[in-house]
């Protein structure tokens, strides 16, 4: 299984890293800074594809809503789930019923997200 975790928060990166390996150590995890690196990583390999995305939306240079448009616009990744992973309030995140598949608050502790990934790749 692999995850994409798109995100510039070097931290937030490396507390997903850990809470993935706490859940199951055999998931890849492949991360992108930003959504310009992830459409880069996306383009450069046409066999890349990831089981799920998971898609800061605050980010500099290409925010995470312009990211998850060009994300879906990719063919091969249309039936794969994109979830938003931010630190804001996304109770009223219109992007999820018609582009994402669900919003996740980013947890303040490992065994939170380790948590909240369980429920959603499990």
């Amino acid at each position: 299984m692999t995850c994409f975790l798109i995100d510039d928060d070097l931290d937030d990166r490396g507390i997903f890293q850990r809470a993935l390996n706490i859940l199951d150590s055999s998931i890849e995890l492949i991360t992108a800074e930003s959504g310009i690196e992830a459409l880069e990583i996306i383009n450069a390999n046409n066999l890349f594809l990831p089981d799920y995305i998971f898609l800061d939306l605050n980010m500099p240079y290409m925010s995470g809503r312009e990211c998850l448009h060009k994300l879906r616009e990719v063919e091969r990744l249309k039936n794969v789930p994109i979830f938003l992973y931010s630190t804001v309030n996304m109770d009223n995140e219109t992007l999820v019923p018609q582009l994402a598949s669900g919003c996740v608050t980013k947890p303040r502790s490992i065994k939170e997200i380790t948590k909240v990934l369980s429920g959603i790749i499990k």
